[in-house]
């Protein structure tokens, strides 16, 4: 997972806690580990990369509005694939290096979209924001014309316009702008690329935007024009007021090199007022930005007993060049270029679940060359741990071999790629709130089990089996001991009563059954005051008790019966019930048996 740069400090939302940790240092980075050293510039920029290595990916693509956008095409190296509806690819074994890895997005309607990475170890996952094909101004080949954003970013065209293959281009051009602000924390995700570059003396850095302006000239059938031979334009871009007294007089120009995935030092701009005036011959993406030596830094965080923490978000500050974060993906790694030779502020976090406190601070480095740094958390009385783990079938009862399942908790959703049949996500949270959610994906048959809400059994929630069947709307599904797992999904019956006169409370009752004689019946008498929560066992000798009973179908006795009872949703009538339960029992001859249990139903009264 690359590390993002931008200028301000990140802010997020978690607990003060004071954890203890270590970290070393690890000889272990790519070959080419002292990149720097300006007497080593080779003789061309790809030998920066490293050794060529295959790395798995999972990706999810979204526009502005952070909605998923399906079909997508996704190339990595010369793997190709298409996002699905909910903006996901996964690509696996892509030809990548040790130092980079360059994916490319393609969609009708939104301008080019890329990312690079330093790959890290495990599944490497990446977000992209696509940026929509909007048309600011229409000109015309053989006029000189200006067009100007809301903002005041510009662009001068001389008129003159050349098609792909160099050829003259005569007619109406559309002219796609999109300016992106520093500032902004949406513009890691809009960028192409990274903030890495090859400068023109073709060493490598890592830049420090301020500002960038995107320019595509389309011509009337959709076709990629750019500015003709010996034709020049006049950018204009602006720089936000907070990023002034550090705006230097002149500034490099970099454009974003579309073929090889990084940006490319070309000429300079000039600050005039709060704007950057840059001549350039061509158009892409055009950056003004200060250069830095660079090397790159993995960083991996354990717990106490070593093991991968993952879904946490790690922040590197550095004093001249801002903070760049990356999310720790499944093996607990996250890995970016960092400057070289600089002492650096490195705070982990646990994403809005807590307040706006790191879970641990250290300061790092300075390095000279390539490395890896491993920090342990230490446990902490405030900080919930939390593991979710589950098996993932296709519709017709066969292992999940490619897919992913998506954990939503608060805002953020945690993806895992399945490609066994098991999944398990981890995560650590501070909110009381121990609800969430979950949408199983078979990417292969494009099939899905829909949205799931669940609550924490902490330290780990096990959900049995789900089964990805679209055209599924309900279903009761329950495994006793290591028997198959019994899925009802016809003559599923569930009702609500908030009238609780007959009993101690609002009733529920959910039925279902097949043609071949299974049979289940969920009875349940729920707090006054707050439906949802945990149940036990219902005690029907005990007229003051609520709970939940599932005696009648699965010759269970009352003996020993330590069932515990996830209430997650009631909706209105055609919305969804949802619960979850676990847990052993005693059947009437005394032997004892455990079961797990899904019920996911639409209300029907």
């Amino acid at each position: 997972m690359k590390l993002k740069f931008t200028l301000k400090r990140l802010v997020f939302w978690c607990l003060a806690v004071s954890f203890a940790f270590t970290s070393c240092q690890k000889d272990d980075g790519p070959s080419n580990n002292n990149p720097n050293n300006e007497n080593n510039i080779p003789d061309t920029f790809s030998e920066y990369f490293g050794n060529q290595m295959t790395r798995d990916f999972v990706g999810t693509v979204i526009n502005k509005n952070n909605e998923p956008i399906a079909g997508v095409t996704i190339t990595i190296g010369n793997e190709t694939e298409v996002t699905d509806d909910n903006g996901v690819f996964i690509i696996r074994n892509a030809a990548v290096n040790e130092r980079f890895g360059y994916i490319k997005t393609e969609k009708e309607g939104y301008i080019h979209g890329s990312r690079s990475v330093v790959p890290s170890n495990g599944t490497n996952k990446v977000t992209i924001m696509l940026l929509e094909a909007n048309v600011v101004a229409t000109v015309n080949s053989g006029t000189a014309e200006t067009v100007t954003m809301t903002n005041g970013s510009s662009v001068s065209l001389d008129g003159n316009f050349i098609k792909e293959d160099g050829t003259e281009y005569s007619g109406s051009v559309d002219v796609i702008m999109h300016h992106l602000d520093p500032v902004d924390t949406s513009m890691p995700l809009q960028m192409p690329g990274m903030l890495y570059a090859e400068n023109t003396d073709g060493a490598e850095r890592m830049l420090q935007t301020l500002g960038m302006l995107a320019v595509e000239l389309r011509g009337t059938a959709g076709e990629d024009l750019n500015l003709a031979a010996g034709s020049t334009s006049e950018i204009r871009i602006p720089v936000d007021a907070s990023l002034l007294p550090s705006a230097p007089a002149t500034i490099p120009l970099w454009y974003f090199d579309e073929i090889n995935g990084y940006w490319k030092e070309e000429g300079q701009a000039t600050l005039n007022g709060n704007f950057y005036i840059g001549t350039v011959s061509h158009f892409s993406f055009w950056n003004c930005d200060i250069p830095a030596e660079a090397v790159t830094l993995c960083v991996s965080v354990n717990d106490e007993q070593g093991n991968p923490l993952n879904n946490l978000y790690v922040t590197i500050t550095s004093n001249t060049f801002g903070t760049r974060g990356g999310n720790l993906n499944d093996v607990g790694e996250t890995c970016g270029f960092v400057p070289s030779e600089e002492v650096l502020e490195l705070n982990v976090y646990g994403y809005q679940f807590c307040d706006d406190t790191p879970l641990q601070t250290e300061m790092i480095g300075p390095f000279t060359e390539d490395s890896s740094i491993t920090i342990t958390l230490n446990n902490s009385t405030e900080i919930i741990s939390e593991t979710v783990v589950g098996q993932f079938n296709t519709c017709n009862g066969n292992t999940v071999t490619d897919g992913y399942v998506q954990l939503t908790y608060g805002n953020e959703t945690f993806t895992d790629v399945v490609t066994n049949g098991t999944f398990e996500i981890n995560l650590l949270r501070c909110d009381n709130d121990n609800t969430f959610s979950v949408v199983a994906n078979d990417y292969a048959n494009l099939q899905s089990t829909g949205e799931i809400n669940y609550t924490f059994n902490t330290p780990q929630t096990s959900l049995c089996i789900l089964s990805a069947c679209n055209d599924v709307e309900e279903f009761i599904q329950y495994t006793i001991d290591d028997e198959p797992t019994v899925i009802l999904l016809d003559f599923i019956n569930a009702s609500f009563y908030t009238d609780g006169s007959n009993y101690n409370g609002p009733s529920l009752n959910i039925s279902g059954s097949d043609n071949a004689n299974s049979c289940f019946y969920l009875f349940g008498v729920l707090n006054e005051s707050q439906y949802l929560g945990t149940y036990d066992n219902l005690d029907w000798n005990d007229i003051e008790d609520t709970g939940f009973n599932i005696q009648e179908c699965l010759g269970m006795s009352s003996e020993n019966n330590n069932i515990t009872y996830n209430l997650t949703a009631i909706g209105e009538v055609g919305d969804y019930i949802d619960i979850n339960f676990s847990g052993t029992y005693e059947d009437y001859e005394g032997n004892p048996h455990s079961i797990t249990g899904l019920l996911h139903v639409l209300r029907d009264q």
